[in-house]
């Protein structure tokens, strides 16, 4: 049940069953209707989403389930949410017709006659009765320091509403908790990962240096041996050795002594020839 002020302090029920109506007359001591009040498109349309979010996510969070519905109702279409309105428009018109024919009755007339009676000030005092009463009371009672802050009587509906409250505050607490846990592990982790990218960085610079190095190497020994190799052209095609074409003549010399050894012993003993020049060299 929903308790809403209406007009001239006039508690209008917006839901609940007739006990708590009476209930609540017996708290606040001003007349109640069955009157439901108007809601919102919004609200329309989140009654319905709400039981359909718990069925689908079981044991999500108060605050989850709303985020979910405001989700939906952002992305929801321009025909649908149209609907929404409409009937929220009709809701509330349906409310102030009936708000207005309640105003019409002799229950609200009775109201409004004691309202008016209960707001007009009472006749004055004397100052002199006045300081002797307040004389008397304070000899009698010792003054109450929580009197000025004393608070008033709400209904059952209003304090079920501060209790779901307070839950979705110590969940949020929790969960404001458990994100403060996930950011350090994940603060941990990124310095991690930078230490990696550092180190890796490292390496891949000392890799392109050895290959650069490996690169200078390489281009020496053509040099070397397209030098060694220039006087020994290739039987059978005389091809002489250039820094282009060196690896290609050295991959068919290594053919020819290989697969035909009895063949080039000239051959072969030429290259030993060249070759153990260049270990001395």
């Amino acid at each position: 049940m929903v308790w809403s002020k209406g007009m001239r302090g006039v508690c209008v029920e917006t839901g609940g069953a007739g006990g708590d109506t009476v209930a609540a007359a017996a708290i606040t001591g001003t007349p109640t209707i069955s009157l439901r009040g108007s809601r919102r498109g919004y609200m329309l349309f989140m009654s319905d989403q709400r039981e359909i979010i718990r069925q689908s996510n079981a044991g999500l969070a108060f605050h989850e389930i709303t985020k979910l519905v405001a989700q939906r109702w952002a992305q929801l279409d321009a025909n649908t949410k149209t609907k929404y309105l409409e009937a929220a428009e009709a809701d509330k018109e349906r409310y102030q017709r009936e708000l207005e024919e309640y105003q019409k009755t002799d229950a609200y007339k009775k109201f409004m006659q004691k309202q008016r009676s209960e707001e007009s000030p009472p006749p004055k005092k004397p100052r002199k009765e006045i300081v002797e009463e307040t004389k008397e009371e304070e000899e009698e009672e010792p003054m109450n320091p929580q009197s000025a802050l004393e608070i008033p009587i709400f209904t059952e509906e209003f304090l079920n509403h501060n209790k779901a409250r307070e839950a979705e505050l110590r969940q949020l607490r929790k969960s404001n908790t458990d994100y403060e846990e996930q950011n350090a592990i994940l603060q941990k982790h990124i310095e991690s990962m930078k230490c990696t990218v550092d180190r890796l960085e490292s390496e891949t610079s000392q890799q392109r240096s050895n290959n650069a190095a490996l690169q200078q190497h390489i281009e020496t020994l053509r040099r070397t041996l397209t030098k060694a190799f220039m006087s020994l052209p290739l039987p059978g095609t005389q091809e002489t050795p250039t820094e282009e074409s060196i690896d290609s003549y050295m991959v068919q010399l290594h053919s020819l002594i290989v697969n035909n050894p009895q063949q080039h012993q000239s051959l072969i003993q030429t290259v030993r020839g060249i070759v153990s020049q260049l270990a001395l060299t």
